[in-house]
């Protein structure tokens, strides 16, 4: 095993056929999201060390923590060793690590992401990058025509205009629209985004109410 020293410790190169799957990894990935994993590894050669253990129950063997597909990706591309950060870890801190490590991460910021879409959209055609990226092509299509919109005239000197983007089916859109129409508030000075802000938060607080009402009376 080569060494390469980093300010966190050393990474490791250890051959593949002495990484063991953690029995108890929760993490699962689509058919479609690991061959877009395979192709940036394919492309790129990069890919994040593999984080893992010394074997508990096989001496000389070392258990993936997090990095159980990067694993399965490089041997799916030829590769015989991985790069590893190795740490030495208990059953318990290793249980936390498993329920943590894929599950703390951040959101996207809208105007952020969609400026880094546009960007590789100008170099790489939206049909290959939906190879690469976790979006499909019409999503991409989607999200680099999507204008942000621009924050309400009116509001609360505590709060500001939060974007939320998803993606609906025909059926779906026709249905939601047509709630938002019903519960919309008229109120003079509105924008038609404002008004169906107002009403999803309406009909979020009656779902929610009633939820609250209905789980209770089943006690």
């Amino acid at each position: 095993m080569n060494n390469k020293q980093t300010t966190s410790g050393a990474i490791e190169s250890i051959s593949l056929d002495k990484l063991v799957a953690h029995p108890g990894n929760p993490n699962k990935i689509s058919r479609s999201n690991f061959a877009k994993l395979v192709r940036n590894i394919k492309l790129s050669g990069r890919y994040e060390p593999l984080v893992v253990r010394p074997c508990p129950d096989e001496a000389g063997f070392f258990q993936i923590i997090n990095g159980h597909h990067r694993r399965d990706a490089l041997a799916e591309l030829g590769y015989k060793i991985a790069d590893c950060l190795v740490w030495d870890v208990d059953d318990e801190q290793t249980d936390i690590l498993l329920a943590t490590l894929n599950r703390l991460g951040g959101s996207d910021e809208l105007a952020k992401k969609l400026k880094l879409l546009k960007r590789l959209n100008k170099r790489i055609e939206s049909t290959e990058l939906s190879k690469l990226l976790p979006q499909t092509k019409k999503q991409i299509e989607r999200l680099g025509n999507l204008k942000m919109p621009s924050a309400p005239a009116r509001m609360e000197a505590r709060s500001f205009a939060n974007p939320m983007v998803f993606f609906l089916s025909d059926a779906q859109q026709r249905l939601i629209e047509d709630a938002l129409s019903r519960a919309a508030e008229l109120k003079a000075g509105m924008t038609r985004a404002q008004k169906n802000a107002s009403a999803l938060a309406h009909i979020a607080e009656f779902f929610l109410n009633n939820s609250t009402v209905n789980s209770g009376g089943r006690d």
